[in-house]
């Protein structure tokens, strides 16, 4: 597919897990979140295998191909969600939002590490700066006292287990096509939510009973688009792109998510989450790897 065409799609993305955030965190003060979540993601399966058989893509999995799928629902869905939905319970949208801004910084550090490419200062320097940028934002107080609280960490460990899913996803992409390998995450991660939530939440299942005509409509947003439509896409994005290339534009990710948790939340956005997003644009620029593509760019350039 056209370049243009991939970052298009991955801006899409972007803008849709954006207002995603701050849904989740609506939602999340109806139904207790890792219930709310099983369910979340069972939808979010059931669709892409919808769409997926319309587009003539259905196959079941090679035995090879199994190790992918438990891996990547383990950590991308099971880890990622479990944390992100706990967190959300806890925490801001707009201190989430900055948090996972840190993806595109952890996913090229972890790249380089894992493929003994060690990181250069630079982004190392990168990393510095954007969990600055981090600790200026969590130290905002997310409606506690002060200081960071365990909601900040979770959804901390949200995007941490996420980014190393993304590896295997990219892993995957020469065997499975990403958007299938999507599908079967999906149902085997809400399967593992759906038994930790009967004993961590029992009886929680109820609270659906209870909810507003408004909380089906954002669930349904949330489950379909938020998360079905978007996942296969980003993950068919970093079977195309790469892990780290598509990991730049969670940057993007983070601007919607402060946009939508004013707009949908009405909380108000500090000068301290302005201060804590430059610091982890930055971070991210300098970690990535981006700002050093450009310097040598520029180079070469004035050598030329």
């Amino acid at each position: 597919m056209n370049q243009w065409k991939i970052y298009a799609i991955l801006t899409f993305v972007m803008l849709v897990w954006g207002f995603n955030l701050p849904s989740v965190k609506y939602l999340v003060k109806f139904v207790d979140p890792v219930t709310l979540t099983a369910f979340r993601i069972l939808t979010a399966g059931i669709t892409v295998f919808i769409i997926l058989a319309f587009m003539k893509l259905l196959r079941l999995p090679r035995k090879n191909e199994w190790t992918f799928i438990v891996l990547g629902a383990l950590l991308n869905v099971v880890g990622h969600h479990y944390f992100l939905s706990s967190g959300l319970a806890i925490t801001s949208g707009t201190n989430a939002g900055l948090i996972l801004g840190t993806g595109p910084m952890l996913t090229a550090v972890l790249v380089s590490l894992i493929l003994r490419s060690y990181p250069s200062k630079l982004q190392w320097v990168g990393v510095v700066i954007g969990l600055a940028g981090v600790s200026a934002t969590v130290m905002v107080g997310s409606g506690a006292a002060a200081g960071m609280n365990i909601g900040d960490v979770f959804v901390f460990l949200s995007i941490l287990t996420q980014v190393l899913s993304f590896l295997i996803i990219s892993k995957s992409a020469s065997s499975m096509d990403p958007r299938l390998l999507t599908a079967y995450m999906f149902i085997v991660g809400a399967i593992i939510l759906f038994i930790i939530s009967l004993i961590q939440e029992p009886g929680e299942i109820g609270a659906f009973a209870d909810v507003t005509p408004i909380f089906w409509l954002t669930f349904f947003f949330s489950a379909v688009l938020g998360t079905a439509v978007t996942h296969m896409l980003y993950n068919y994005s970093i079977g195309q792109a790469g892990p780290t290339k598509a990991a730049i534009f969670m940057n993007l990710n983070t601007f919607f998510s402060l946009v939508g948790s004013a707009v949908i939340l009405g909380e108000i956005i500090t000068s301290r989450h302005i201060f804590g997003l430059v610091l982890i644009v930055i971070g991210v620029l300098f970690g990535s790897g981006a700002a050093e593509d450009l310097l040598k760019k520029r180079k070469k350039r004035l050598n030329v």
